[in-house]
C-alpha cells in the first residue's frame, strides 16, 4: 500500500493536455467521495464543490482565469468553495439568532478566522481529489487563478455571500503515450523544521536554489540577472498579482459586510 501510494505522488505531474474523452461517472463520483473524505474542521465541512462540464462556462472560466486556453479543453472542472453560507443558513433555521437574543449574547457572523478555517478545509479537500484522480488515471492541473475577478466569478456561479472560491482543478485523461516530465522538489532539509521555525541563511538560500540558478537562462524577457529576479517579475511582481490581491480583499470586505 505503501509503495503503490508513494509511486503515485512521486509520478503525479501537473497536466495540460487531455485525452478527448469524457470522465466516467463511475471516477469522477471516486474523486468527489474521496474529496470528501479529507480532514475537517469539527466535521463541518466547509467547503462546496462546483462540477464545471459546459464548454460555454469553460471557456467564460479560461478566459477569467489569466487567459489559459487549456481550461476550456479539460472535460472536468471542479471548483472548490470555501462555505460558511450552509451552516449560518442552518442556525438561522435552528433559531440560533433569537435564543442569542434571549440570552443577550452577540450573534457572531463569519470573519476572517472562519474564511480562513473554510479555506484551509476546502484546499485540503482538494488534494484529496487530486490524489484521488491520479489513482484513476486522471491528471490535474491546481488553478489558483479562480480567485482572480472575483465579480465574474461570483455571478458566473451564482456564489451567495459566505461562499468563495479558492481553487479550481483541471480534470482529465492522461493521453496515450503521455511523457510524463516530473518538477524536481526542494530538499525537504530547507522545507522541514524541527520544534522551531529555522530562517535558512543565505549559503543555504543559495544551496537551495543551485538547480534553478543552473537551469536559469540569462536571455529572457524580463532582463534578469539571476532566477530570483527572474520568478519575481514571472510571478511575484505581476499585473495577476496585484488583481490576485485586489480580488481577496473585494472577497473578505464581501464576507465581513452586515
Amino acid at each position: 500500500m505503501k509503495e503503490q501510494l508513494n509511486e503515485l505522488l512521486q509520478k503525479r505531474v501537473s497536466l495540460r493536455r487531455y485525452a478527448d474523452r469524457p470522465i466516467t461517472l463511475e471516477d469522477m463520483d471516486f474523486i468527489l467521495k474521496s474529496a470528501m473524505r479529507a480532514p475537517t474542521a469539527g466535521n463541518m465541512m466547509l467547503y462546496s464543490v462546483i462540477k464545471v462540464e459546459k464548454d460555454e462556462t469553460k471557456k467564460k472560466l479560461a478566459k477569467s482565469c489569466d487567459n489559459q486556453p487549456f481550461i476550456a479543453r479539460a472535460p472536468s472542472l471542479l471548483i472548490f468553495c470555501a462555505d460558511f453560507q450552509r451552516w449560518y443558513d442552518y442556525y438561522q433555521l435552528s433559531g440560533v439568532p433569537e435564543v442569542c437574543l434571549e440570552r443577550e449574547t452577540a450573534f457572531h457572523l463569519p470573519e476572517e478566522g472562519e474564511f480562513l478555517l473554510a479555506a484551509m478545509d476546502t484546499l485540503i479537500a482538494s488534494s484529496f481529489a487530486t490524489v484521488a484522480a491520479e489513482a484513476c488515471g486522471i491528471g490535474s492541473c491546481y488553478i489558483g487563478d479562480i480567485v482572480e475577478n472575483y465579480e465574474i466569478h461570483k455571478e458566473l456561479l451564482k456564489l451567495p455571500k459566505w461562499v468563495l472560491p479558492v481553487g479550481m482543478l483541471c480534470l482529465g485523461y492522461y493521453p496515450d503515450n503521455y511523457k510524463r516530465s516530473v518538477n524536481t522538489r526542494f530538499d525537504s532539509k530547507f522545507i522541514v523544521s524541527e520544534e522551531t521555525y529555522h530562517h535558512l541563511s543565505d549559503a543555504e538560500l543559495q544551496e537551495m536554489m543551485a538547480d534553478k540558478e543552473k537551469e536559469f537562462n540569462s536571455k529572457n524577457k524580463f532582463n534578469a540577472e539571476n532566477f530570483g529576479q527572474f520568478n519575481y517579475f514571472r510571478k511575484t511582481g505581476t499585473e495577476f498579482s496585484d488583481e490576485m490581491t485586489r480580488s481577496v480583499k473585494l472577497m473578505l470586505d464581501e464576507w465581513k459586510s452586515v
